[in-house]
């Protein structure tokens, strides 16, 4: 079983702490096998991530801002357009030979998917059921009912914003070392949820803080 993390953001993310050189550190510190880099609306990370000597596995991933919330592509090279219909998004990700996962998906005020679009859980080729950043355990805990009466497969992710999280959420994977087989095992459930929460102190700081660069960009508009 491979041991990976498939929710994480670097510093190439507007609210993101760690750089890419740090986050694979964390990761190897962390005995992880393999992560997603998913930053918010860019794959920057990528380009950065393969200058850099390392034994971890990167997928490459990015967290898309649809019309109706976040989801995570993994698989592809490029970006899929920001704001169209998650439905829509889906399909041009599975067009491109990737795969979709559906994070934090009932998560009011993290773009939680599900909440405007149900069709996107059934759609998403697997479901984040455990993310490290949920204080309250509530929406993972419906997140993992509806997958599982649903059949979908489940994952976790840390959603690390800081290097210090990589790995607060992860996955274990049954697949060989490579992204063909991870992403496969993935879309046929072989997967094992796991995790712990990122420390409420921690996890309110860097909300505030973002909320914070929100307002303020708005003010400088």
């Amino acid at each position: 079983m491979l041991s990976t993390d498939l929710h994480i953001h670097t510093s190439c993310s507007k609210d993101g702490e760690s750089t890419v050189k740090q986050v694979l550190s964390a990761a190897a510190s962390a005995g992880l096998d393999a992560i997603a880099i998913t930053d918010h609306d860019t794959m920057q990370a990528h380009a950065i991530a393969r200058t850099i000597d390392t034994d971890i596995l990167i997928i490459p991933g990015v967290e898309i801002s649809t019309k109706e919330g976040h989801l995570i592509a993994l698989g592809i090279e490029t970006k899929p357009d920001q704001g169209l219909p998650i439905l829509e998004t889906i399909q041009m990700v599975r067009d491109e030979g990737g795969i979709t996962i559906l994070p934090h998906p009932f998560h009011r005020y993290r773009h939680g998917a599900a909440l405007k679009c149900p069709e996107s859980f059934r759609a998403a080729d697997a479901i984040e059921v455990y993310n490290s950043r949920y204080v309250i355990p509530h929406a993972n805990q419906r997140a993992m009912r509806l997958a599982r009466t649903l059949g979908k497969p489940a994952v976790a992710g840390s959603d690390a914003h800081n290097a210090r999280f990589v790995g607060y959420g992860r996955t274990l994977i049954d697949a060989e070392k490579n992204i063909d087989d991870i992403l496969e095992a993935i879309v046929n459930g072989k997967t094992r949820p796991a995790g712990r929460k990122t420390p409420v102190r921690i996890y309110t700081k860097q909300s505030l803080r973002n909320s914070w660069r929100k307002i303020r960009g708005r003010i400088h508009k």
